[in-house]
């Protein structure tokens, strides 16, 4: 009885306006009350983020139905990073909130002590464009620079896209998923936005992901 009151209760908050997201209006805009699939998934999305809300940290929402990566605060905006193009496997296990186990590797200036100017520290310009993050539970996440690609990167790039589409497809058509095999999320963007990302993660950071009803 309790549980089914909890889903209701998600469900008119996602239909208005709540305190931490009052400012920039529905939660999902972009949800379609009528189908009761993508309902039960905002419903679950909104349901992690508010536990996340509660405290004083900065989270990511990949929402892969808007096209968008969120970094917020207290169920507040901070940025938006658009996502150019993705791909993802075992989509159903893309549940519940992952934490991730560590920053995207940085190639640190050299400080020359013998300088007598002062240095500039590392800034958002040192950050890598193309990098994997890794979460627990167990998931990966690839993220690539659509303006560094490159005819040979470009290559590469759709080859491993069109892999993972297959394995998809064999999901599908197989009924079944690996017991064993970790999500992989392959996400696109622009190298300023892939840049911005890894400047804001952080050891730890928890991650939500609102899935589409079909990959």
């Amino acid at each position: 009885m309790l549980a089914m009151l909890v889903s209701i209760v998600l469900s008119v908050l996602l239909l208005f306006p709540v305190p931490g997201w009052a400012a920039e209006g529905e939660v999902f805009p972009d949800l379609d009350i009528n189908d009761p699939v993508a309902l039960q998934e905002g419903s679950r999305v909104l349901e992690e983020e508010l536990k996340l809300a509660a405290r004083a940290q900065t989270y990511l929402l990949i929402d892969l139905v808007s096209g968008v990566i969120q970094i917020k605060a207290r169920g507040v905006d901070l940025h938006r990073l658009p996502i150019a193009a993705w791909t993802v496997t075992e989509l159903p296990r893309l549940t519940g909130t992952f934490r991730l186990t560590a920053r995207p590797p940085v190639v640190r200036r050299k400080i020359d002590p013998s300088a007598t100017t002062e240095q500039e520290p590392i800034s958002l310009s040192d950050m890598p464009t193309e990098y994997r993050l890794s979460f627990t539970p167990a998931m990966t996440m690839d993220v690539e620079s659509a303006a560094e690609q490159g005819a040979m990167g470009w290559i590469h790039t759709t080859s491993r896209k069109a892999w993972n589409q297959l394995r998809i497809w064999r999901q599908h058509l197989g009924g079944v998923q690996s017991s064993s095999e970790a999500p992989t999320l392959n996400i696109t963007l622009s190298s300023e936005q892939a840049q911005s990302l890894a400047w804001s993660t952080v050891d730890g950071m928890p991650v939500v992901i609102r899935r589409p009803l079909e990959p």
